[in-house]
C-alpha cells in the first residue's frame, strides 16, 4: 500500500474541498482514504467487522424496517457482524462528482445494505449526503479534524424530496448523526463509530467496528452494478 498523497494547494477530492487547510491535519491514512475522487482515479473498499450494531427503544422498529425498503439504516442489531463499505467516486447524471457510501452488513437473515452518495454542496464548505436508493432524503455534512487526527462528521439540516415536493424534515421525525473516524496505528485498522440521535426520543442507532482498506484504479474498473442509487435527485 502507498503512502498518503502530500497536502496539494488544489483538493484532491470533494472531502479536501469541503475541509480546506483542515484536512491536512486529518491522520496520513485518513488523508489517503478521504482522497478518493475522480481526481485521483482511486476508489476505496473498506473490509471489516462491526463489533456492535444497535438500535433504541421499540418505537425506532417501524421507522427502520420503512427506511430499510430504500437500503437508508439498519433494521436489525447484531454483534461482530461482517461489513463492506464502498467508495466508488463517479460523474453523477447531472455531471456532479459523486463519492458512494455503500455499506453491506451481513446479517443473519441476509445482508442489508446502507447507501449514500455524496457530492460537494454548492456553497463549498460541506458535503451533501444523499440517501438511500432514490435519494429522497438529503443531509448536510460538516467534516472536521479533531486533535488526534481522527475525522469528525456532523449531520445538519434534512430535506425531504420527491417530485414536486422538496420540505425540511422537522426535528420531531429527523435527527443528527456523528460519525468518528480514525486510524489505530498499533492494529494498522480503521475505526468506525456512528451514532444517531432524535432531540425528542434519544438514540435511535448507531454502530461501531474497525477494518482495514483496499484501493483500486477506478479508470479500469468503473462502478460496478448496482452500486448507484435508481434515481438520481439534482436539487442540492
Amino acid at each position: 500500500m502507498t503512502s498518503a498523497p502530500p497536502p496539494a494547494t488544489t483538493p484532491v477530492s470533494l472531502f479536501h474541498a469541503a475541509m480546506g487547510a483542515d484536512f491536512d491535519r486529518l491522520h496520513p491514512r485518513l488523508r489517503r482514504r478521504f482522497s478518493v475522487g475522480l481526481r485521483g482515479g482511486e476508489a476505496c473498499t473498506g473490509r471489516g467487522v462491526m463489533d456492535r450494531i444497535w438500535h433504541g427503544g421499540a418505537f425506532v422498529k417501524p421507522f427502520l424496517a420503512v427506511g430499510a425498503t430504500r437500503n437508508i439504516l439498519v433494521p436489525r442489531e447484531g454483534r461482530d457482524v461482517p461489513f463492506v463499505i464502498e467508495n466508488v467516486p463517479y460523474a453523477d447524471t447531472f455531471g456532479r462528482e459523486t463519492v458512494s457510501f455503500v455499506r453491506t452488513f451481513d446479517l443473519p437473515g441476509g445482508p442489508r445494505r446502507f447507501d449514500a452518495q455524496m457530492v460537494l454542496d454548492p456553497r463549498g464548505d460541506r458535503v451533501l449526503d444523499y440517501l438511500g436508493t432514490h435519494q429522497h432524503l438529503a443531509t448536510e455534512l460538516r467534516l472536521r479534524a479533531e486533535p488526534d487526527g481522527s475525522l469528525l462528521i456532523r449531520s445538519g439540516e434534512h430535506r425531504f424530496r420527491e417530485g414536486p415536493v422538496d420540505v425540511r424534515v422537522p426535528a420531531l421525525i429527523g435527527a443528527t448523526a456523528e460519525v468518528r473516524e480514525s486510524y489505530d496505528d498499533r492494529s494498522g485498522r480503521f475505526r468506525i463509530r456512528v451514532r444517531v440521535v432524535n432531540d425528542w426520543f434519544g438514540p435511535l442507532f448507531g454502530y461501531e467496528g474497525s477494518f482495514t482498506v483496499s484501493y483500486t484504479d477506478v479508470r479500469r474498473h468503473g462502478v460496478r452494478p448496482g452500486l448507484r442509487p435508481v434515481r438520481e435527485e439534482a436539487r442540492a
